[in-house]
């Protein structure tokens, strides 16, 4: 159960933050402030904050700052009604994952957040062992053996996606969102183009492979 804290000065936005969230199943905090918000999670294991940036006593921006600085890499969507670019390059310095402006589509929320909690997931599952195949998240490696290949990060970031989840289709779009970004100006063929240099990489190595699913996308399949 993923536990996320909504931070938002105004108490009908809070509530229905919740509510949406609540009946998606997501355990759901609630503050007015930064203050506040640093408070709870003091006290609670936070998975994703969902954050307005003008409140009293400590605005979004200070506040993803304080965790950014604290090392705190928790997923961070801000909400506002600040609609200007510079608001937003703003929210992406001071280090938050996402940006959204008001008034928020609620599913378009919930999409963000289901990516941004993926994406969180991928980067906390540092290693992964598929028979005698190490892939290693700090360094983007994978090994055999004693022979190491070091990929560039999208490609590995693209391959560990996939070999967490065996058996699971994933479409262009979706991997197109969670290991690019909803913001890259790339195009879904970039998927293609990276599964190829996967495939052709590793079409010696026995323990792992990449399907195509006609007309939906790929899935990796373990033979070990």
């Amino acid at each position: 159960m993923f536990r996320i804290l909504v931070v938002d000065d105004d108490k009908h936005t809070r509530r229905l933050f919740e509510a949406v969230l609540t009946a998606e199943n997501y355990t759901v905090f609630t503050a007015s402030n930064g203050e506040e918000a640093l408070d709870i999670m003091d006290r609670e294991h936070i998975d994703l904050v969902v954050l307005d940036i003008m409140m009293p006593r400590m605005d979004g921006y200070e506040l993803t700052r304080v965790l950014r600085k604290a090392n705190n890499n928790l997923p961070i969507l801000m909400v506002s009604a600040k609609q200007l670019p510079e608001d937003r390059r703003k929210g992406f310095i001071v280090g938050t994952d996402d940006y959204m402006t008001k008034p928020i589509d609620v599913e378009e929320m919930l999409l963000r957040i289901k990516a941004l909690l993926r994406r969180a997931q991928i980067a906390s599952e540092k290693r992964l062992v598929i028979g005698d195949v190490v892939l290693d998240y700090d360094s983007f490696t994978v090994s055999k053996n004693g022979e190491v290949q070091e990929l560039p990060q999208k490609e590995f970031m693209l391959l560990f996606k996939l070999l967490s989840y065996p058996g699971k289709i994933f479409t262009r779009i979706q991997l197109m969102d969670e290991i690019w970004g909803n913001d890259s100006e790339s195009g879904w063929e970039t998927v293609t183009v990276h599964i190829g240099r996967l495939r052709k990489r590793f079409e010696g190595w026995k323990e792992f492979e990449i399907e195509s699913v006609r007309g939906l996308g790929y899935k990796a399949v373990k033979n070990v």
